[in-house]
Formats: structure tokens, C-alpha cells, sequence
């Protein structure tokens, strides 16, 4: 007889040593499974977390006859705008065994608490919002995920089917090797520009006034991409002051246009590199390990997690100047520091000029993530 499944809240120390034996189940024999640090998944839900001043949300965890068998979070952003179809609220963290039940009934958990904020849509997986990690991996598996990247098992696309949500986005991953041969066309495009067109490192010594200026670039320039919701000083300064210690100025790349702010780049050491045999855990002895790893500095990949050209230059060859541009400024340093392999994510499927460029330059997809979405309420 199966014992009785039951959904709460995650409260206190125990939900969460449940939610952390419950990942060690499903992944136990992935070799591709990266535990994410734990501290950092607790930190995601701290109150003082400035994401939750535009927002709100909560962790589920569900058990049977005592074992955890499942997660969910829901969450509501008061800066999502509703793209026409109403009130749009969030899914995700799920986690689930293999068993469709589980997973129909942390949906209807989900829906439910996001009818009760007035939302007529759910879309997810997001760690939290779309700033976060975000999408369900669905292609490429067989390798493990970048920093600030998702994995999952195989069988939670079937699970959220079967809990009647719709394939609605792709999310694009691509691997390329920094020392890639320039394509002419893209040389060409950038020597045209003269002097007009420059690119700069980040300016470390004046590092709170650069990472607002990369807020302000990166908002002007993703504001009309699917699913935008602009990032706060707040929640940018926190991102800086978090990155700052693993960030490289020269691989990270400003370019200026007739002397003004055009677009950024940032690429970032893999540390999952770093972190991989820690399974989660910085104590007792993990914390001198990543800190050592840290301070050595040596990583043989690396990911673009943030990158934009301002909308004013979107859909031209200037647009495609600067984008290659500031690929090209940063790859040497990369190719110098050792990187292999750089992957360039998340893009849009249909963000045709973005792909088309990486594949110029000899980008490989290989790991595509998917965005579900339900009409709820």
C-alpha cells in the first residue's frame, strides 16, 4: 500500500537536509550531476536576498511515508510584465522521483498558491527569476553544467508533461574554443569602424560605478528580449560583489562607440571545475580546498553569463561589429589563461543574429534548456 503523499512549506534546518538527501537520491548515479554548494541554496531564500524586495516566493517539499520524494518552488515578480496573456507567475527548483503522481500534485501546488497572488499564467523552471539559472536541460546530458547552468535527469520533461504544461521556449547553450580563426566578414566589420569603435577591460579600481554601468547596458540592451525583467542596483551591486573575487578584468570587455558606453561582455571561470568533489558541502574541509582553488585561479573552461549590445545598434552591422568585437577582446586573455572551452549561454532559438555569429566562429550547440508555461486561474 502506498503511504499518503504530503506537500508543506520547507521551514527550518530539517526540510532542507530533506531537500539535500533528495538530490543525492536522483543524481547518485549521473556522473554529470555537479551538487550545487548548499550554503548558496539557502542564501537564494534569505529575506535580505534584494530579488525579494520586487518579489516573493516559496519552497515545497513533498514526502511519502516519511522520505522526501520531491521539491517545487513558486514565485511571483512584481517587475514581470504580462506579455498580453495576464498576470505571469513562476514555477521551479523541481526535483522529483520518477513517478508522475509526485510531480502532478507539486504542479497543482504551485498553481494553486500562484491563482491565490491573481496570476493566469505559470512559467518556468527558474531558480528564482529569469536573471537566475533558468529552463529545464533537455539535450546534452552527457556533460556536466556550467557555472550558474542547470541538470537534470532525463525524464522531468515527461513528468511536467504529464502535469499538463507546454513547451514554450528554448534556451540555446554553445561550447566554443577561444582560440577560434577570425571570420574575415567579421574582422572586416570591425576595421570599418576606425577609431569610432574601441574596447576596454573592466576598470577594477572604479568596480561599484562599472558594475552599475553594466546594469544600465545590460537593461537597455535585453529590454525588449521574451521573459525581460529588468535587474535592480540592488540585486546587480549583490552580483558584483559576489563575482568579484572570481572575476578576471581582462576577461570581461566594454565597447565604446564615438567615446560612449555601447555593450558588455563578461565571462566567468568555471567553478563548477572547482566545486565538483565538494558535493555540496564547504565544511569541514571544503572551504580551505575552493579557496585554494580560487587563489590558483586555474580553470580549463569558462561561460558567458552576461553579454549586450544596446538596443540603438540592434539588427545592423554595427550591432554585429560590437558583439564580435567583444568576443574577440576577451578570448585572448582566455585562450592565454588556459581556457579551452567557452560556453557562450543561455540564447534564445530565435535570436538569430546572436546564433548565427557563434556559429561563425565555430560555436558548437550542445545543450539546449526548455521553458514551460500553463494557463492557470
Amino acid at each position: 500500500m502506498t503511504s499518503e503523499l504530503s506537500i508543506s512549506p520547507v521551514d527550518g534546518q530539517q526540510d532542507w537536509q530533506a531537500l539535500w538527501g533528495l538530490t543525492d537520491r536522483i543524481y547518485s548515479s549521473d556522473p554529470c550531476w555537479i551538487a550545487p554548494l548548499r550554503m548558496e541554496r539557502k542564501k537564494l531564500w534569505k529575506k535580505n536576498n534584494p530579488w525579494f524586495r520586487h518579489a516573493v516566493g516559496q519552497l515545497f517539499v513533498a514526502r511519502r511515508g516519511g522520505s522526501a520524494v520531491g521539491s517545487i518552488s513558486t514565485q511571483f515578480d512584481e517587475l514581470q510584465a504580462d506579455e498580453g496573456e495576464g498576470r505571469i507567475g513562476y514555477f521551479g527548483q523541481f526535483e522529483c522521483i520518477n513517478d508522475p503522481e509526485v510531480a502532478i500534485q507539486l504542479i497543482q501546488v504551485a498553481e494553486r498558491w500562484l491563482t491565490d497572488k491573481g496570476c493566469k499564467v505559470m512559467r518556468g523552471p527558474y531558480d528564482l527569476g529569469i536573471n537566475q539559472s533558468c529552463g529545464l536541460l533537455v539535450e546534452g546530458f552527457e556533460t556536466p553544467p556550467m557555472i550558474l547552468m542547470g541538470h537534470a535527469p532525463r525524464y522531468y520533461s515527461s513528468l511536467l508533461a504529464s502535469s499538463g504544461l507546454s513547451e514554450q521556449k528554448d534556451l540555446l547553450a554553445y561550447l566554443i574554443e577561444p582560440d577560434f580563426p577570425a571570420p574575415v566578414a567579421m574582422r572586416r566589420l570591425v576595421s570599418r569602424q576606425g577609431t569610432r569603435l574601441h574596447f576596454r577591460p573592466l576598470k577594477m579600481q572604479r568596480y561599484p560605478e562599472e558594475v552599475e554601468l553594466l546594469r544600465q547596458l545590460f537593461n537597455d540592451a535585453w529590454a525588449n528580449n521574451w521573459g525581460f525583467v529588468p535587474l535592480t542596483k540592488e540585486e546587480f551591486a549583490q552580483t558584483g560583489t559576489e563575482i568579484r573575487h572570481i572575476l578576471n578584468p581582462d576577461h570581461a570587455c566594454i565597447a565604446e562607440f564615438d567615446g560612449q558606453p555601447a555593450g558588455f561582455i563578461i565571462a566567468l571561470p568555471n567553478l563548477n571545475e572547482w566545486i565538483r568533489d565538494l558535493r555540496g558541502r564547504l565544511f569541514p574541509t571544503g572551504w580551505a580546498k575552493l579557496l585554494w582553488r580560487v587563489k590558483r585561479g586555474r580553470v580549463s573552461t569558462a561561460r558567458v553569463p552576461l553579454m549586450g549590445v544596446r538596443r540603438q545598434f540592434h539588427g545592423g552591422a554595427l550591432g554585429a561589429a560590437i558583439s564580435f568585437g567583444m568576443i574577440d577582446h576577451i578570448r585572448h586573455a582566455l585562450h592565454r589563461d588556459g581556457v579551452e572551452q567557452v560556453e557562450m549561454s543561455w540564447i534564445l532559438e530565435d535570436n538569430q543574429g546572436m546564433n548565427s555569429l557563434i556559429k561563425a566562429m565555430g560555436g558548437r550547440l550542445y545543450k539546449r534548456y526548455r521553458m514551460y508555461a500553463k494557463q492557470i486561474g
